[in-house]
């Protein structure tokens, strides 16, 4: 049976949750396993590491902390702008993610937290920074 290494080219059924149980993201929603080649960047080294040993079939249930799987959120990455920076049709209310243009011209999300008159607050940090995570997964096949 097939393990995973360092090299490897995993496809995975993956399930985020949070610790009340709600749940962030998962592959068996779409029905469609995730594909990625250890170190490809498609996860970070700690959700790696959760991976390494596995074999073919087996499932397996991680709780991270905070700082092992999306960091603490920054204060850094919180910013005050006003609303006439924002063009177009978009709605300007508190939970709109909003996509920024890095000065690297990567897309950067930003989440408005506040709206008050003509001042919003956009967190740039990830949505789950902060939060312990269960990791659950299902390695479908090794390669």
């Amino acid at each position: 049976m097939l393990q995973v290494n360092a090299n490897s080219k995993v496809t995975m059924h993956f399930t985020i949750k949070l610790e009340d149980g709600s749940v962030a993201e998962s592959t068996l929603n779409a029905g469609k396993p995730a594909k990625l080649v250890m170190g490809d960047g498609s996860l970070t080294n700690n959700f790696e590491k959760c991976l390494l040993g596995l074999h073919e079939t087996e499932k397996v249930s991680f709780t991270l902390e905070p700082n092992d799987a999306f960091g603490m959120s920054n204060p850094n990455n919180i910013k005050h702008m006003n609303r006439n920076q924002f063009t177009g049709d978009m709605p300007v209310e508190e939970g709109t993610i909003v996509a920024f243009t890095g000065p690297n011209g990567q897309k950067i999300p930003g989440v408005i937290t506040t709206a008050a008159g003509e001042s919003l607050t956009v967190d740039f940090n990830h949505p789950l920074a902060g939060q312990r995570i269960i990791f659950n997964v299902e390695i479908v096949s090794v390669g």
